[in-house]
């Protein structure tokens, strides 16, 4: 795994308090529970040019056109737990980006795979045959 300090990087987040969206009761309008993490992801001081890549890449459907990544929770009712699982979130999601994806090593076919293969190509031969009248009784 390639190394990076995940607490520098929390450092380097913008978080913001937000009210949520949907319909609520009592607490919803007025209180900003909801809180949104920003990272920029290119901004950043203490990842490498091939890990910005990498999260650029693993990311994109995450990360905007100007390259900030952008994390939300509303699922609780206090901002201090909701900043929490958004930088739990945040962790997760970068650990995966930055995983090394494994090599896949390729392996021959199971003599039963191959088999069904052919018994199944052979059923469907037989159907085409039977629809177009070309066949031996």
């Amino acid at each position: 795994m390639m190394e990076f300090d995940i607490e520098k990087l929390i450092e380097e987040c913008v978080f913001t308090a937000v009210r949520s969206s949907g319909s609520g009761g009592q607490n919803v309008n007025k209180v900003a529970s909801k809180v949104v993490l920003s990272f920029d992801v290119n901004g950043s001081e203490n990842l490498t040019e091939l890990q910005k890549q990498l999260i650029l890449k693993k990311m994109s459907n995450r990360i905007s056109k100007n390259g900030v990544l952008q994390i939300s929770s509303d699922s609780e009712r206090t901002q201090w737990i909701n900043k929490k699982a958004v930088t739990g979130k945040f962790r997760l999601l970068i650990r995966e980006a930055l995983k090394p994806e494994r090599k896949r090593i390729a392996t021959k076919p199971t003599f039963q795979s191959v088999q069904k293969r052919l018994d199944d190509k052979k059923r469907q031969s037989g159907k085409k045959r039977f629809r177009s009248g070309d066949f031996d009784v």
